[in-house]
């Protein structure tokens, strides 16, 4: 489902919401797919959507993509904190508004290093970029991502 929950700042709706109007729908899906399959569960939404982390895992779902770290109250560690292992963070390696676009090769090494670290404690993780890499950046800041891959995964 691609029904984005978040802003840059907040979320659209109240949780109150939420849980009247899509929760029924998502848990019931989701229900269905996880007695019927072995099929794991994608929620997409950008933005500012840690108020509602707790409601997307409670649906059912098993994966968060994007996961937009430059948005309010979307810090890794505390994302990583209280959500664990049991939940999968799918993107988030490198934020692709600010550090992959404007910033150095080094900033962009420095917080792929970071947040590889942070995310894939104890499992958990698929690394992506927070959302497509646009056209304006650097060539050089797409080989400082992949060269810091190559070395993480070695």
């Amino acid at each position: 489902c691609g029904t984005d929950f978040g802003t840059q700042i907040s979320t659209f709706c109240s949780g109150e919401t939420f849980d009247e109007l899509y929760a029924p729908y998502y848990k019931k899906v989701n229900d269905w797919i996880h007695a019927n399959t072995k099929w794991k569960t994608f929620k997409h939404s950008c933005g500012a959507v840690e108020p509602f982390i707790s409601r997307f895992i409670e649906c059912g779902f098993d994966i968060l993509n994007p996961v937009q770290i430059s948005a309010a109250g979307m810090d890794t560690r505390h994302l990583k904190e209280k959500y664990g292992s049991g939940f999968v963070f799918w993107g988030g390696g490198v934020d692709t508004q600010k550090v992959l676009a404007f910033g150095t090769p080094s900033d962009v090494k420095k917080q792929v290093e970071e947040n590889c670290l942070i995310f894939s404690k104890n499992g958990g993780f698929v690394f992506n970029t927070v959302h497509n890499i646009q056209a304006n950046v650097p060539v050089e800041n797409i080989v400082a991502l992949i060269d810091t891959l190559k070395v993480i995964n070695n």
